[in-house]
Order: structure tokens, then C-alpha cells, then sequence
């Protein structure tokens, strides 16, 4: 590791620190997993088995994500020149499967109880709610300082399961001392339909990248006008902007000349100004006025 450069250094101490991070949150959460179906069985409520199986899909998420944030970590070889990042997408895709297939299948549980609710152990579903706002709660916090989409698709998942518990507490609270018991049917839909809702937004984000459009934090008209500004720069053209895994970001473009133009110069000015603004990799082609730049399309 000591004759790698400074950079490497970070980027991989970077990445053994967020997998450390997820393999915590792995642990608690399936754990508490199991604790949770359990206790969901005996106090026969169906929104902590709702919670449950959305906290299975954690699990599932966290561990494929501590997998494949493993497998990110890796340089590029010659399968994958870009390196790994993109398989910490995989990891995100195949647990959003899981959420939406447990979804469907707790609605078809918890809708035939608005119809005929069944009692559950109120004071059984408190216990259980405390103890689960305080084990997900001790995840977000260690996943709160991680910054890739893995990470914060795992935290949006925790946070989700603090809110769950928020809502089971106050439920049970409310059965406790009124016999509505149908107010577990109604939670369990409720946390079902949240967890559906981020799924679709993390997809959207997922697809974004896979499909390599331009990243979400990324505006290209801004990025051309800066460019165009450049001494030396007498148009741009041909300029594509994506992303390996939502965090390095890649472009290539063709530049056509001033006649005086400085090449080498052009080309410092145009990475250092593409990496302020966040482009880790930037690959130049410089043209002069009358050269065919070898596209089909008009240049």
C-alpha cells in the first residue's frame, strides 16, 4: 500500500470504511430481523410482520450491499476497465425485487384484516416498537457519515424502519388503551406503501445510472457555456457526461481550435476546470478548424 500515491490511498481507505459500516448495520439489522418475526407471530400483529419482512429486505439489502460495496472497491482489470463501482448498483437493484415482492405479498395480508381486524398484543407490539427504534436508530447513525448511493440507499432503509417503529409505537399505544385494532392492518398498509415509494425512487436512480444518463447533480448546458469560455476553445461538440456508480463521474468530448490555440494548454484548462466541477476522468479530442472529425453526424 505505501507505493501506491496519495490518492489510491484514500479512495481504498474510503471504501474499507464503508464496508465496515454496512457489515455493522448487517449484523444489527438481521438479528434484530429475527427478534422481530418472532415477535410479530406471538403478538399476532400483522405490522410488525410487515416490518419484519421489510427488515428481511434490509438484511438482504445490507448484506448484498456490504458484498458488493467489497467488490466496488476493486481497480480496473481487463473485464472491467472502469473498475467495480457498478456492481454496488447490483446490489440496490436486486433488493429492490425483494422489497416489491414482499410488498405485494403484505398487502395481501393486511387488507382482509381492515375487513375482519384481529386482536393483537398491544403491550407485546410496545416492547418490541422501543427496542426497535433503538437498534435501527444506532444504524443510521453509523451509516450517516457513508456518502455512496449504496450507503444511502441502506440509510434511507434504516430511517425508514425508525419512522416504522415511531408509527407501531404510537398504534399500539392507541390499542392499548382503545381494543381499535384495526389500526394494525392500517399500519402494516401504510409502512408497505412507504417502502414501495422509496423503491420506486431509488430504481429511477439505479436505471439513471445503468442507462448511463447524465448524473443527477450534473447540469451539461452549464458545463458546455464553461467550457466554451475557455481561451483557446472555438466550439465543443460530441460532449457525453455519465457515470460509473452515481459517484465518479466521466466525460469525453471533441474541441475544435482557435487557430493560435495553445493544445496542451487547452486540454490542462479544460480537466482542471471539469474537475472542480466534479469530472473525475475527462477524455479530450482536439480538432482544428478544417479537420473531419470522423463522425457521422455533422460536426
Amino acid at each position: 500500500m505505501a507505493h501506491h500515491h496519495h490518492h489510491a490511498h484514500s479512495h481504498s481507505h474510503g471504501h474499507s470504511h464503508q464496508t465496515e459500516n454496512i457489515s455493522t448495520a448487517f449484523w444489527l439489522n438481521l438479528s434484530f430481523t429475527i427478534i422481530e418475526l418472532i415477535g410479530g407471530f406471538f403478538t399476532n400483529s400483522v405490522a410488525i410482520l410487515s416490518d419484519a419482512l421489510h427488515d428481511l429486505g434490509d438484511s438482504l439489502s445490507l448484506g448484498l450491499a456490504w458484498y458488493f460495496q467489497k467488490k466496488a472497491g476493486k481497480g480496473s482489470d481487463q473485464v472491467y476497465t472502469y473498475g467495480y463501482g457498478r456492481f454496488s448498483l447490483v446490489g440496490a437493484l436486486i433488493n429492490s425485487i425483494v422489497l416489491i415482492v414482499g410488498s405485494i405479498y403484505m398487502l395481501s395480508e393486511a387488507i382482509p384484516r381492515i375487513l375482519n381486524p384481529e386482536a393483537s398484543n398491544a403491550s407485546g407490539m410496545l416492547l418490541l416498537a422501543l427496542l426497535g427504534i433503538a437498534v435501527n436508530g444506532a444504524a443510521v447513525l453509523k451509516l450517516k457519515k457513508g456518502d455512496s448511493l449504496n450507503e444511502r440507499a441502506v440509510m434511507l432503509h434504516l430511517m425508514e424502519d425508525v419512522l416504522g417503529w415511531v408509527a407501531v409505537l404510537v398504534g399500539s399505544i392507541i390499542m392499548y388503551f382503545t381494543q381499535w385494532y384495526i389500526i394494525d392492518p392500517i399500519l402494516s398498509i401504510g409502512i408497505t406503501i412507504y417502502v414501495l415509494y422509496n423503491v420506486y425512487g431509488n430504481l429511477k436512480s439505479v436505471f439513471r445510472v445503468i442507462l448511463q444518463g447524465t448524473p443527477e447533480d450534473k447540469n451539461i448546458n452549464k458545463l458546455k457555456e464553461l467550457l466554451i469560455q475557455l481561451k483557446g476553445v472555438a466550439a465543443i461538440h460530441d460532449l457525453h457526461l455519465w457515470t460509473v456508480d452515481g459517484q465518479n463521474n466521466i466525460m469525453s468530448l471533441h474541441v475544435k481550435l482557435d487557430p493560435a490555440a495553445d493544445r496542451i494548454k487547452v486540454k490542462e484548462e479544460i480537466r482542471h476546470e471539469m474537475h472542480h466541477e466534479g469530472i473525475q476522468h475527462v477524455t479530450i479530442e482536439l480538432e482544428l478548424d478544417d479537420e473531419d472529425c470522423g463522425m457521422k453526424a455533422p460536426c
